[in-house]
């Protein structure tokens, strides 16, 4: 049986293509050894949401008051009031959501976590949402503990082997900037993703894909919102197989 391995970068809140990715690998290892780009935001520290019946950006700030380069694990949370800020604009945005009862108190304690290390604080919110949604099954392994080397590709290699993984499993944009023989030559299958996202509820149109599973847990509720990342046919394989990684009957990030 395959070891499936998926690898993505630590992100913040978030959406539902990323936690479809985590519930077809046997293994999910955060990179969180690459570096953070110096300019801009990045999915690290930004998702959006849906305010004001559009798709707008909330932002985690960084302190930005370094020289040279720093990985993501280096990264440190500003100080001051923005965890108050975004969670009066989650109430405005979806205090009349359906769900909104249950999941606010339990956002709230997502973005009330006090760490000032950005990869603690997403990893933190990472798994807590994973136990939410009861998708649990895959293990989440730091890119920083393994050891390896390389770049690009040369690197996402050595990381799977570094957990033993005979499988790859990459989102379809990859396609464009990883070298796919070197897979093969490693000896490890690779599997692109087909996430096709979801269409529900949102209480609005037209339908806006991409935002924060934050958007997903207001408007469906967490059984249902699982439902959704798995789907009817898969989440009835998977328990009849104990198997998450489905190769050609899911999609990915």
């Amino acid at each position: 049986m395959s070891r499936v391995v998926a690898i993505h970068q630590p992100n913040f809140l978030p959406w539902l293509g990323y936690f479809n990715k985590i519930a077809q690998a046997d293994v999910f290892i955060v990179l969180d050894n690459v570096q953070f780009s110096k300019t801009g935001g990045t999915w690290t520290n930004r998702v959006r949401l849906a305010i004001q019946d559009q798709a707008r950006w909330v932002t985690i700030p960084v302190v930005r008051s370094y020289h040279g380069r720093r990985l993501i694990n280096e990264m440190r949370i500003s100080e001051g009031p923005w965890r108050a800020r975004l969670l009066r604009t989650v109430q405005n945005a979806y205090g009349r959501a359906p769900h909104a009862a249950v999941v606010f108190p339990f956002v709230e304690r997502l973005v009330s976590n006090p760490t000032d290390v950005l990869v603690d604080y997403n990893v933190s919110a990472i798994r807590s949402l994973l136990f939410a949604v009861k998708l649990e099954r895959a293990e989440l392994v730091m890119a920083s503990s393994l050891g390896a080397t390389g770049h690009g590709t040369d690197l996402l290699v050595d990381l799977v082997k570094a957990v033993a993984g005979t499988a790859y499993l990459c989102g379809g944009g990859a396609s464009g900037y990883q070298a796919d023989e070197r897979f093969a030559t490693a000896g490890i299958e690779l599997v692109y993703q087909d996430f096709r996202h979801p269409v529900y509820g949102q209480g609005r149109d037209p339908f806006m894909a991409g935002l924060s599973i934050v958007d997903t847990l207001m408007h469906c509720g967490f059984d249902e919102t699982r439902t959704l990342l798995l789907g009817q046919k898969r989440r009835a394989l998977q328990e009849e197989l104990g198997h998450a990684s489905l190769e050609a009957s899911n999609g990915s990030a």
